[in-house]
């Protein structure tokens, strides 16, 4: 291979600049591609990359949003979307060692062995890969990524002793809420990370923990992918996960892809346990300190040379074996799953007339199960697709748009709670990635303005949703301005309500401050301390509008309390003669000395005279 196409695998762990070292490069050349892992992940490089070389030459191709500019230079795509044939200068895939995941890993064995830039190719992912690259691609060179900073371990901690900027990492949307309750009752909220989130939403979820609203941030290990946030500590709450087949505990390298996250740049970075995970074996810790792991044997794979003669063909062609020691047939994927479902169904069969309709069979039955229902369910609404799509005449038809009309209109609701409005999210994914294929909608300007409209709604709802659930408005507002040292500002009004920065902390009866529940010990501690501060002047007001208070402002209960009007404000006590009981005025610790002893003086002038008529 001449230097005129040059192949390198960039290799190292989390937190090594190795996306950014991939982005310089594409930008060195003329034209690129670069395959993410993540429509979220895409996004955000077509983001920054946008801002350097603007909107007009920078395209985003996704399986549900495409942004294709008439003289697109960089294309920045998931690795499924990557356009292969456009012979650009530079193409990169990111993290390759998705090569071995049983999902998607077919995908990314593709692109290892076929995608090629027409002057340089870069592959980055961990160390785990360098022999499979080096034995899979002929002349391939390796750059070795070290990482900024350390990374430690530090054993088991309670929630309620998780330190702030901290990640919370769990396995299942159920585990994830859990946690994010307990954390709103104990440090005042969170915000909530997962996969299924749309990029919308979790960018206005990361964007809650970035500016300082929350400490902490609950995350499924979707965050172990790319996402360069501010987090001290990674906590894992367990270390087993369901990956679509069974319950399995994670590999240590994948425990340390997510671990990794935390410390950013130079700044090192903590990892342990918390609730019912036990603690991690002295192996493990080790392993994902020094970053040792072993090494990936066998990557997924599936022939991408197919036969559409017919539907048999097809299949017989997605199951081709492979005679190489490196590679390992995948099992079948969701798109193979729903082939074998639809070759059933005999009106599905009776309009395969020959490889035009096969290869428009094959295309259907990709679009991805957002829904996750059940493969009946799924395999019913594609063949309806496929139907709409063959048509009627020899051109070949659309989805109807009346019909597109009223699925998505069903989808159009922001009310429901947080799963509701989740689950209107995925089918709306499942339009959004119609809308897209080429040829399948009449005017598919209008339909994708559509599907993303309504993806933006129900994002910006379930961003809503999420936040009203788990953050306490008043907790954050409160101890993020105590954090910034800034003055509080509190107020009392004519009823005693006592609000800080107009969030409602509590009342004043009389000289004592009754607290409302508080969400979490250190919200409770920040209210008293904001509320105090305002009620020092008051305190003081009221000590002399109470002193000069005529006697018939005041009176006692027949229990012996001090009442001035409808307020209690102490009570009789034994004094050292039977007849001349003593007072205790009920007056705060905080109010001070000053307060106390006006209180005490002007109840006993109150006593001493009433005790003459009384008794």
């Amino acid at each position: 291979m001449g230097e005129n196409m040059r192949v390198t695998a960039v290799l190292g762990p989390t937190n090594t600049g190795k996306t950014h070292y991939a982005i310089e490069r594409m930008l060195a050349h003329r034209t690129g591609v670069i395959g993410l892992p993540l429509r979220l992940l895409a996004r955000e490089v077509y983001d920054r990359i946008v801002v350097q070389r603007g909107p007009s030459v920078v395209a985003l191709v996704t399986g549900e949003e495409r942004i294709v500019p008439d003289r697109a230079q960089y294309w920045v795509c998931t690795v499924e979307a990557m356009p292969l044939e456009i012979g650009a200068d530079f193409v990169g895939v990111d993290e390759i060692q998705m090569c071995a995941d049983p999902e998607r890993g077919h995908i990314f064995t593709d692109r290892l062995l076929r995608a090629r830039g027409l002057h340089e190719t870069l592959f980055m992912g961990a160390e785990t890969m360098r022999q499979v690259i080096a034995h899979l691609v002929p002349g391939v060179t390796f750059l070795k990524r070290e990482r900024f900073s350390e990374l430690s371990y530090t054993g088991s901690k309670k929630i309620s002793r998780m330190p702030a900027r901290s990640a919370i990492v769990g396995f299942s949307v159920e585990n994830v809420y859990a946690i994010a309750e307990l954390i709103r009752r104990q440090k005042g909220g969170c915000a909530v990370v997962m996969g299924a989130l749309s990029p919308r939403t979790r960018n206005a979820q990361v964007d809650l923990y970035q500016n300082g609203d929350v400490d902490y941030l609950v995350a499924t290990d979707a965050i172990g992918m790319g996402l360069n946030l501010d987090i001290k500590h990674v906590a894992f709450s367990a270390a087993a996960k369901f990956d679509g087949r069974r319950m399995r505990q994670l590999y240590p390298q994948e425990l340390a892809q997510i671990a990794g996250r935390a410390g950013r740049h130079t700044e090192n970075g903590t990892f342990g346990v918390t609730g019912e995970a036990r603690p991690f074996d002295e192996e493990t810790v080790t392993a994902i300190e020094e970053h040792r792991f072993a090494p990936v044997r066998k990557l997924m794979w599936r022939n991408a040379d197919l036969d559409f003669g017919s539907a048999e063909r097809l299949i017989r062609s997605l199951e081709a074996p492979t005679d190489n020691e490196w590679l390992s047939r995948a099992r079948d994927a969701d798109d193979v799953v729903a082939l074998k479902a639809m070759v059933q169904l005999p009106e599905v069969v009776e309009r395969l007339t020959g490889p035009k309709r096969v290869q428009l069979l094959w295309d259907v039955c990709r679009i991805p199960d957002f829904r996750g229902i059940s493969t009946t369910e799924h395999v019913t609404l594609i063949s309806r697709i496929y139907e709409f799509l063959v048509g009627r005449g020899l051109g070949g038809g659309r989805v109807p748009s009346d019909w597109l009309a009223k699925a998505i209109k069903r989808i159009d609701r922001t009310d429901g709670d947080i799963d509701a409005i989740s689950k209107r999210l995925t089918y709306i994914r499942t339009w959004t990635y119609v809308a897209q294929r080429k040829g399948w909608v009449d005017d598919e300007t209008h339909w994708r303005g559509e599907t993303r409209a309504v993806e933006d709604r129900l994002s910006d709802a379930l961003h809503d949703r999420l936040t009203q659930r788990f953050v306490d408005r008043r907790t954050s507002v409160l101890l993020r301005r105590l954090k910034q040292k800034e003055t509080l500002v509190a107020e009392v009004n004519d009823k005693g309500e006592v609000t800080v920065e107009g969030e409602f902390v509590g009342r004043l009866e009389g000289f004592r401050f009754r607290q409302d529940a508080a969400s979490s010990s250190d919200e409770a501690r920040v209210m008293r301390q904001a509320a105090v501060q305002a009620l020092r002047p008051e305190f003081h007001l009221r000590a002399d509008r109470f002193y000069n208070a005529p006697d018939t402002e005041m009176d006692f209960t027949e229990q012996g309390g001090l009442m001035w009007g409808t307020t209690a404000v102490g009570k009789l006590v034994k004094g050292a003669d039977v007849m001349r009981p003593s007072v205790e005025a009920f007056v705060d610790e905080e109010a001070g000395e000053e307060v106390g002893g006006k209180g005490r003086r002007r109840l006993q002038q109150f006593i001493g005279r009433k005790g003459g008529a009384v008794f």
